[in-house]
């Protein structure tokens, strides 16, 4: 898709400053931030910077179950709340502009995001249950909770995986699509960029949870900036 063609297709578009202001995209804030809200309540062995390393499974049965808990079940209105942006968002933009990759992507992404973080947040939630002080404290033996712990170190933090995807989408629909202010598609294609880049250097793979906290600003930035599509 050219740029030509791109303008042409907005050519009949009213002017931003004459068109009213959508308020939609905050739920794009709303989501981040229960995102967000739900990766950090969690409760580790090794959160002191005293703790002596290797983390062991003795250490893990002596977490207490009610911040795994309650995490699980705001991930689920986390993931639940990814679904409703992502059909707001096909909605809103994906069949305003079927034209839109770019578009088509961030819808895609939502939905990714969202089947990762169910299962993501069911193994945190699980885990709460399973702990000693949980309601199913005596299933599962010493061993057992310590996979369950390791599975939560990271499962968590990769469901931000897909959101990457979206950040790059928003840069394209900023460069070729015009339908994102191009200040906002820098910015949102610098981070992501950024934080891919940080994955490979570090190797540590949870690193694009941080889309979660950009989510959050994404969302106010398409609301009040000059952006086409929340006009």
């Amino acid at each position: 898709m050219s740029v030509r063609q791109t303008d042409e297709r907005l050519a009949d578009a009213p002017a931003l400053d004459a068109a009213p202001r959508a308020w939609w995209p905050l739920m794009v804030s709303l989501t981040g931030l229960l995102t967000t809200a739900a990766l950090l309540l969690e409760n580790r062995p090794d959160g002191s910077g005293d703790f002596e390393y290797p983390v062991t499974a003795e250490d893990v049965v002596e977490l207490g179950h009610v911040a795994f808990r309650v995490s699980g079940l705001l991930g689920y209105v986390a993931a639940l709340s990814m679904l409703v942006l992502a059909a707001v968002w096909h909605q809103r933009v994906g069949r305003r502009f079927p034209w839109s990759t770019g578009a088509s992507v961030v819808t895609f992404s939502l939905v990714a995001s969202a089947s990762l973080m169910t299962l993501a947040y069911g193994w945190r939630g699980a885990l709460g249950n399973y702990l000693p002080t949980g309601a199913e404290g005596d299933t599962y033996d010493t061993e057992g909770l310590y996979t369950y712990f390791v599975m939560n170190d990271f499962s968590p933090y990769i469901a931000g995986v897909p959101l990457l995807g979206a950040g790059f989408a928003l840069a394209w629909m900023a460069f070729a699509d015009g339908l994102v202010s191009r200040p906002l598609g820098a910015a949102a294609g610098l981070v992501t960029g950024l934080l891919l880049l940080a994955v490979a250097v570090t190797g540590v793979p949870g690193l694009p949870a941080a889309m979660s906290v950009a989510m959050v600003v994404a969302g106010v930035w398409l609301t009040l900036g000059r952006s086409r599509l929340a006009r």
